[in-house]
């Protein structure tokens, strides 16, 4: 289908242009009868309807009362159809091109997709699936006669029947009991509840069709292309046409806080959608109208023009060394002053390798390595102990407007930028200064933060919510197709759900037992989606067979998953599934290092890290290649094009190490970790997350565990300079009090991570501790000199805690809250 442009207008100034009629909803939109790529199965099993069944949901149906509802398509088979859809039309295959309108130029591309109406209001809720419900006050008022009741004088109210309502009236002054009123009310509310269907899964553009993908359309590939080729992402919009508007008629609509001009279409009419694909913008630095000039020294070893960072307001800023200055010499730079709270303190911090800055020109958040509080500039070559890599996401529009697509990328940490402002709608919610202001807070007082940010995103109850309706017997597989169906405005409505056949009402209990029944069953190893980790029983990591254990739509709940976590976070709910810590990094955008791979699998990092150590690696015959086992049956996986064909050597050492960490932390599991990602994000804004460390995330899935000290204490093991004492050792009783009495619930939940790598306990407690070759392994404590080590030192596939022998119980403290609080980014402290 070709795509047509009409122009478009960002002036607010066009008000009298019928700019409210228009209806923004970005939660649905399909084609399947134009688009004959779509006309395959939609990726669940049983779901595969046949072309008439397609052709027949490509049409729009006009419907005056279902103006304000969102209008959702998908393939689903005729049982999710409503029986008898009202009569239909079809939007046009050309449109024409307006003149320029009033202040302004922008173009819109308006495609003329045909949209399905949906269930209507009177259907069947208790069917399994997910409903969008409103409450709307439409037609005209309503006239009643009531009599006034014995012994009311008057100005006292008394009470009536109207119709199916109650209402209290007040008897006017003239009026005596008996005597006859006539009484006016508003239109009565209509709650409408429509019956939403499954989105497909649209596959990148690089990316082939098969486990649970449709191949992207050829129409929706060009709008893809031209926003990458533009700079921007894609992004399409499901617009309703006004009332009393016709074809050729223009009329308003609001778009991420601006207004466009649209042309209404031919054989196109009021309540009718259309689906327009605003003109991308490439991102613009933040303005900052007010600033204040700080002035520091520049430290020693910078160069002019090498970055450098210190610290503002307890926030690391990366400012980059002007021409012709030496070290020694004092700078200048600006910063907000709205960004700027109390007094600031500039410092300059060591000892970390990979820290999240701001950058002074547009206060994004960026990651630099540092030593000795320089930026290390990125020379190309791969550092075993240092080098850190970060999973980009570029989002692309899918065939359904409401189930975007994208793909996720590994690239160096320092190009890894993330936005520090959060704008829904026309209002910012938040900013640098926020995150600046609550980045070192506790985690209950980040959480609060959060959960209030998460109030101001979810729509009222008022403005519409959403009903998911599951059966017990089939929970998964309903849940699948409710949550599925849902747009991203939907995902962060109010939820409220039903357990069909069961009498209950939705208070809360409802929706925990959901997310814990629905999280459990997917994460079960036995549906092979997700396996143990080999490090740690406790963790669950993606199965890359999972292909294998559902062919035709793994990589649906993948993307299932990706929003029942993301919801979690949202509802303050908890999951019954603790992830390996890189799986979590790639959620909050952290660095990934070497230091993962150790995590994941001890033998494959030793591996790795022998190499480093040869003085001719080409003796080991080594080429491009990774063995994978599925079932028994071993292949060859090349790691880069031809890999099987390049030998291994010193030269091209730091290659085989780069290809090494980006197959065993991404590659292997790409379209399942995209899709967890993509459905994630579809709920949480990026930027609210940037407060977090993969520690925090954890623990606000997972909950706090609860820690019977008494087990943990007569399950630890003690060897070093500990083993003759054991516990009766001064440096072990400090160690015991400090956990019992000084550190929290928090706290002991980050100690366990620090040297476990999990905050989950065995549900038969401490006494079966696993480490990574799956054996017992007991929770050690290690003593060693204060002389050897500065801090304490976790070895999580042995469960052990390197203790040095600290002269006083504070001292102990301080540095094993440093330790415990610190272990995020992966780096050693000496």
């Amino acid at each position: 289908m070709p795509i047509f442009r009409i122009m478009g207008n960002n002036n607010s100034s066009n008000s009298n242009s019928n700019s409210n009629s228009g209806s923004n909803n970005s939660n649905s939109g399909s084609n399947p009868a134009q688009q004959p790529q779509q006309q395959r199965s939609s990726g669940y099993p049983g779901q595969r309807g046949s072309q008439q069944q397609l052709q027949q949901q490509s049409r729009i149906h006009s419907n005056p009362a279902a103006q304000n509802r969102a209008q959702m398509t998908s393939s689903m088979p005729s049982a999710h159809r409503t029986p008898n859809p009202p009569p239909t039309s079809s939007l046009p295959s050309t449109l024409p091109r307006t003149g320029p309108s009033p202040g302004g130029n922008n173009n819109v591309i308006l495609r003329g997709t045909n949209v399905p109406q949906i269930s209507p209001s009177n259907c069947d809720t208790s069917r399994p699936g997910a409903y969008a419900v409103t409450r709307t006050s439409s037609g005209p008022a309503q006239v009643f006669r009531v009599t006034v009741p014995a012994g009311v004088r008057p100005g006292a109210e008394f009470s009536v029947h109207a119709g199916s309502r109650r209402v209290r009236v007040r008897c006017p002054p003239t009026s005596r009991p008996g005597q006859s009123l006539q009484i006016t009310l508003p239109p009565e509310p209509v709650t409408q509840s429509t019956l939403l269907k499954v989105a497909p899964l649209t596959a990148p553009a690089d990316q082939s069709s098969g486990g649970g993908y449709v191949e992207m359309t050829h129409e929706v590939a060009q709008v893809n292309r031209a926003a990458v080729d533009s700079g921007g992402t894609a992004q399409t919009f499901l617009v309703t046409i006004p009332p009393n508007v016709y074809p050729g008629m223009q009329f308003t609509v609001s778009l991420e806080g601006q207004r466009f001009m649209v042309t209404c279409p031919p054989n196109a009419g009021p309540n009718m959608k259309v689906r327009i694909v605003p003109p991308t913008k490439p991102e613009e630095p933040q303005a900052a109208p007010k600033t204040q000039v700080f002035e520091v020294v520049v430290p020693p070893g910078v160069k002019p023009g090498q970055p450098f960072t210190l610290m503002a307001n307890e926030q690391r800023v990366l400012v980059t060394c002007p021409p012709n200055v030496v070290p020694g010499q004092k700078i200048r730079f600006q910063l907000p002053v709205q960004q700027i709270v109390g007094n600031i303190k500039l410092a300059y911090e060591g000892n970390q390798l990979w820290n999240r800055t701001v950058r002074v020109q547009d206060l994004k958040f960026q990651w630099v390595r540092t030593e000795n509080d320089q930026v290390v500039v990125d020379d190309g070559k791969i550092d075993f102990n240092a080098s850190a890599f970060v999973r980009k996401i570029t989002y692309l529009e899918g065939n359904d407007a409401r189930m975007r697509t994208g793909t996720v990328e590994f690239g160096p940490a320092q190009e890894a930028v993330v936005d520090s402002k959060l704008v829904v709608g026309d209002k910012t919610l938040m900013s640098y200064a926020d995150i600046s202001n609550i980045q070192g807070k506790t985690l209950d007082e980040k959480t609060r933060w959060f959960e209030n940010l998460c109030g101001q995103i979810t729509g009222t109850w008022e403005n519409g919510h959403v009903k998911i309706v599951v059966r017990r017997q089939s929970l998964l597989h309903d849940s699948v197709d409710a949550i599925m169906a849902l747009s991203r405005e939907d995902l962060r409505k109010r939820w409220r759900f039903e357990f069909s056949g069961e009498a209950g009402i939705d208070a809360g209990g409802l929706a925990r037992e959901w997310f814990e029944l629905v999280s459990a069953e997917l994460f079960d190893p036995d549906r092979g989606l997700w396996l143990n980790s080999n490090q740690n029983q406790m963790c669950m990591t993606i199965n890359p067979a999972s292909n294998i254990s559902c062919p035709d739509d793994h990589l649906v709940y993948f993307r299932f998953l990706g929003r029942v976590i993301g919801r979690a976070l949202f509802d303050r709910q908890l999951i019954k599934g603790h992830m390996v810590r890189h799986i979590y990094k790639h959620l909050l955008g952290w660095p990934i290092s070497f230091g993962d791979i150790e995590h994941e699998d001890y033998e494959y990092y030793n591996s790795l890290k022998k190499l480093t150590n040869m003085e001719d690696v080409s003796l080991m015959c080594l080429d491009f290649t990774a063995t994978e086992e599925t079932l028994g049956v071993r292949t060859e996986v090349e790691l880069v094009p031809s890999g099987a064909m390049k030998e291994v050597t010193n030269d091209n050492m730091s290659e085989y190490l780069e290809a090494n960490l980006r197959y065993r932390m991404l590659g292997r599991v790409k379209p399942q970790m995209t899709e967890f990602v993509l459905g994630f994000y579809d709920v949480v804004p990026e930027p609210t997350l940037t407060v977090f460390d993969p520690h925090e995330l954890e623990l606000m899935l997972c909950g706090l565990p609860t820690i019977d000290m008494e087990d943990w204490c007569s399950n630890t093991i003690y060897s070093g300079l500990y083993d003759s004492k054991g516990k009766d050792h001064q440096n072990v009783t400090w160690f015991w009090e400090i956990i019992r009495d000084d550190f929290d619930a928090e706290m002991r939940a980050r100690l366990l991570q620090f040297v476990t790598g999990t905050s989950g306990v065995p549900a038969r407690g401490f006494s079966i501790l696993q480490g990574n070759d799956g054996n017992i392994k007991k929770f050690a404590i290690h003593g060693v000199s204060r002389e050897q080590f500065s801090f304490p030192r976790a070895h999580t596939c042995f469960n052990r805690l390197d203790l040095p022998t600290y002269s006083s119980k504070k001292e102990m403290m301080e540095k094993l809250k440093i330790a415990v609080t610190t272990s995020a980014i992966g780096f050693g402290l000496e």
